[in-house]
């Protein structure tokens, strides 16, 4: 079944999803996906500065450890 940008149901029959695009091009139902609340571009991007200080910190021996574990954590 196909989903909005809401997670909510569409129809999946070609009649109702011409209907759905009848109502949304009206403007009897809004269709527009909604900004993450609970995201801060600021405190996003300090995250990913934050992973690459890490990756340069660590040699490349342990590294490749940490990717092992994650394979094999992944793989089981």
């Amino acid at each position: 079944m196909p989903k909005g940008p809401k997670g909510q149901k569409r129809p999946a029959d070609v009649i109702g999803n011409a209907i759905m695009v009848a109502k949304i091009a009206t403007g009897e139902v809004e269709d527009l996906p909604d900004a993450k609340p609970g995201k801060n571009a600021a405190a996003a991007e300090l995250g990913r500065l934050g992973g690459q200080a890490r990756a340069k910190s660590l040699s490349k021996k342990k590294r490749s450890e940490i990717a092992k574990q994650a394979a094999k954590k992944r793989w089981s």
